[in-house]
């Protein structure tokens, strides 16, 4: 497999891992810093089960899991690059690649989400006169969008990671397997020494 960078097991890998990672974390700071009863003060009961249900929970339930995925790999990549291990096998790239591919969507989804409420309330109907509870709201889904983004880019070089290992195993295979290539003299004459008695 070729050596791209934001691979894993480089730095550019570590750098993208910590910074999803760190991303993340800000998101469910944002959201845990704020006052449980300045959602309370909220005028319109409909949007405040709304505001407080769904959206801005899967936020923080979604962040949780980016953290502790990308800092699992955080910590993998740091390791391969204190002990200049090579982690290319195709197991695990494949595995990289469907947890990057269903945590990307997860982070997407939660982002959206949240941003669509915040929106609604912040901006389509009058405002947010919460002062700074409101900003801490709109923080934590913006730096979910950028968790999303970086966690997106790992996961496009994942994938071109798998697809560039697949397809070098594929053209190995055949090559070996080239009905008009001529074989070399010297190991067929090991192989019929090897089959004489």
């Amino acid at each position: 497999m070729k050596n791209f960078a934001g691979a894993p097991g480089t730095w550019t890998g570590l750098i993208l891992r910590m910074a999803q990672c760190l991303f993340a974390v800000g998101s469910i700071a944002s959201m845990a810093t704020t006052k449980p009863s300045s959602v309370t003060q909220l005028s319109d009961s409909t949007i405040h089960e709304y505001f407080d249900g769904n959206p801005l929970n899967y936020l923080i339930a979604s962040m949780g899991l980016q953290v502790i995925w990308s800092f699992g790999l955080a910590f993998m990549d740091a390791y391969a690059l204190l002990t200049k291990k090579v982690l290319h096998n195709p197991v695990l790239v494949s595995l990289f690649v469907v947890g990057d591919w269903v945590t990307a969507t997860l982070s997407l989804a939660a982002a959206a989400s949240s941003a669509g409420i915040t929106v609604l309330y912040f901006g389509d109907l009058g405002g947010c006169s919460l002062g700074e509870e409101c900003i801490k709201y709109e923080m934590a889904v913006a730096l979910a969008f950028l968790s999303w983004i970086t966690i997106a880019i790992s996961s496009l070089i994942m994938f071109w990671l798998l697809a560039a290992g697949w397809l070098s195993c594929t053209s190995r295979h055949k090559k070996k397997n080239v009905p008009w290539e001529k074989p070399n003299s010297s190991s067929s004459d090991i192989s019929l020494a090897v089959l004489k008695p």
